[in-house]
């Protein structure tokens, strides 16, 4: 994880994911469906939250780094590895909130709601970046391969959305 890395592409990321869902809410209230509109209202209140959550574990994996340097190299070691598998958790969900507005969005006809799905399939695919730097000490974690998986079926059902419409 870099000092650039986290909470600028993280909230990138989110506010990505968060404008998708809001053109999904407004293309669902157009066409009158209220539930969907509620779906993906509650959407971008989740993003958002996770947002405030991922910049806080980021900033905690760095006051970690710095803190544990006076640490045994076995503790130190724990603890870094701790606060960073921590923050690998808010992109992981990020991932998971994204790949729901692609399946929202593909619920919903038109040109702008295939857009918002690729919108949110690519938050999901930056997502899985964040995900690997959180672990880079974690050889095969598990969360990098769902984070993956996320985005893939993020991007077929993206680009499934955008062919419709072609």
């Amino acid at each position: 994880m870099s000092a650039t890395e986290g909470p600028v592409a993280g909230a990138a990321l989110a506010a990505a994911a968060r404008a998708a869902a809001a053109a999904v809410r407004a293309i669902a209230q157009a066409e009158g469906a209220g539930g969907a509109a509620a779906q993906a209202a509650a959407l971008s209140t989740r993003i958002d939250a996770l947002a405030d959550v991922n910049a806080e574990s980021y900033a905690h994996a760095l006051a970690a780094r710095a803190e544990a340097s006076s640490l045994d190299v076995e503790r130190r070691d724990w603890e870094i590895g701790r606060a960073y598998a921590d923050a690998a958790e808010p992109p992981l969900a990020l991932a998971r909130a994204a790949l729901d507005v692609v399946v929202l969005a593909c619920e919903l006809a038109g040109p702008d709601a295939a857009a918002a799905a690729a919108v949110a399939a690519g938050a999901a695919r930056g997502a899985v970046a964040l995900v690997a730097a959180n672990l880079t000490a974690v050889e095969g974690d598990v969360r990098v391969a769902e984070a993956v998986r996320l985005a893939e079926t993020a991007e077929r059902l993206a680009r499934d959305a955008v062919e419709r419409v072609r």
